[in-house]
């Protein structure tokens, strides 16, 4: 199922998607209000019981965006998940710019880290724009195109010109491998599951987006960062990272 909302003026959309039984009607589109909704979720006194750490084995080493907070409006986000739900928390709020090498040890891209402030002198070429949408989904390894078992809820981002040589960039300094004609696809992933019988739901997320709005507003890049992402979650670590400002 795949669960996404989007905002035209004061109005929230919502379109579901149950891709697993997917034919050629388009999904079905729902309007809401949320305005009134209040799921307090940033309480002090929500501690459910904790879910089972996300499964999932990862690979290899990644490269992760570090943005610019308002407030701290991001790291607010990725705790209040674990006070609402009893998830991991996902250790940084972050974009994903490179997934999975394996070509690399960890030395080697510690080197070529250095290189990246040099590409970027007066830092990443653009601020990311507002979010597009707001969005629940979930993947299982061996469906069509899904590589990984996961259950998230992100803020949904949008590339462009500047960000796709950017991005372009990073990979030439890393010596990864890009799919042509593949966009960048940003997101800010506020919380993961696993992906069975998984407690993330597209209403609380829109509804702390609505309670949070500076979440929906445009970001700088402040760093660029240098992650093992070898094992379960709970086993990332950050190597190195390289500061914009």
């Amino acid at each position: 199922m795949r669960i996404e909302a989007f905002r035209r003026g004061n109005r929230l959309f919502q379109i579901k998607e149950d891709q697993s039984t997917r034919s050629d009607d388009a999904p079905s589109v729902a309007e809401s209000e949320v305005s009134s909704v209040d799921y307090n979720l940033d309480s002090d006194d929500q501690y459910p019981e904790r879910r089972t750490p996300l499964q999932w084995v990862f690979k290899g080493l990644t490269l992760w965006l570090e943005l610019e907070e308002h407030d701290q409006d991001l790291t607010k986000a990725i705790d209040n998940a674990p006070k609402l739900y009893g998830t991991q928390r996902i250790p940084v709020p972050h974009a994903t710019a490179v997934y999975g090498m394996t070509h690399l040890s960890e030395v080697e891209a510690m080197e070529r880290l250095a290189a990246v402030a040099k590409a970027f002198p007066n830092g990443w070429p653009a601020n990311l724009d507002c979010p597009v949408s707001v969005k629940c989904d979930l993947a299982v390894e061996g469906r069509p195109g899904q590589v990984c078992s996961i259950a998230w809820a992100e803020l949904t981002l949008k590339t462009n010109e500047d960000h796709e040589a950017a991005i372009d960039t990073i990979y030439e300094i890393f010596g990864a491998e890009r799919k042509p004609g593949q966009p960048w696809t940003p997101h800010i992933s506020l919380a993961y599951d696993n992906p069975e019988d998984t407690v993330l739901n597209l209403a609380d997320t829109i509804s702390y987006v609505a309670q949070n709005p500076s979440l929906m507003q445009t970001r700088r890049v402040k760093a660029v960062s240098l992650w093992s992402t070898e094992g379960k979650m709970a086993e990332w670590k950050c190597l190195d990272r390289v500061s914009f400002f």
